[in-house]
């Protein structure tokens, strides 16, 4: 069983997979790829990544990887609770530049699926807080990019000092961002 969510973005989705559980803990089945293609997410997943923030108030991102490995991730957390963020950046697109989040924490289970064609960024919420995040396509430094944090208008819901990244802190603003993505409608 799989609750999908939609997003004010059509296309990024709030996957909340059922888990099952007992005073012994839970069992959970975060991805399935015969029961996502059944519900029309058929995504061929080919890399897992985990990261751990220690601080609250880490900032990661706003990521992408240009084309042609260009990569959809679907993301959740392991440990904590972080606010994950999708913005839009295909070029023609109705919402271009617009954003959507949702907290993800261990507790709550769910996951957000962020397609190519968006920036990815999150907040870390919890100290010690570990993201888990599958890719479409393998990592390739010479197609990765981002966009500065605080361009695009995101409430990111934390005041402070964020802790960021050399490359984040530097990453352009999206107003002078040119987009590798195009809008196929």
């Amino acid at each position: 069983m799989l609750e999908i969510e939609k997003t004010a973005i059509p296309e990024v989705l709030i996957l909340t997979p059922r888990r099952f559980g007992d005073d012994r803990g839970f069992f959970s089945e975060s991805w399935n790829r015969q029961r996502m293609a059944e519900a029309g997410l058929d995504y061929d997943f080919v890399q897992d990544n985990h990261s751990l923030s220690a601080k609250v108030g880490t900032i990661r991102g706003l990521h992408f990887q240009a084309p042609p490995h260009a990569q959809d991730k679907l993301v959740r957390c392991g440990k904590g609770a972080l606010f994950d963020v999708a913005v839009d950046i295909r070029r023609g697109s109705p919402t271009y530049g617009h954003w959507v989040g949702c907290e993800l924490t261990f507790e709550n289970g769910k996951q957000l699926l962020v397609p190519a064609g968006f920036l990815h960024g999150f907040v870390t919420r919890a100290p010690d807080t570990e993201i888990l995040y599958k890719c479409t396509d393998y990592y390739a430094p010479e197609c990765d990019g981002a966009v500065r944090w605080d361009s695009c208008g995101i409430d990111w819901g934390f005041d402070g000092t964020p802790l960021l990244s050399d490359k984040d802190a530097a990453a352009p603003p999206l107003a002078e961002f040119e987009t590798p993505f195009v809008y196929e409608g």
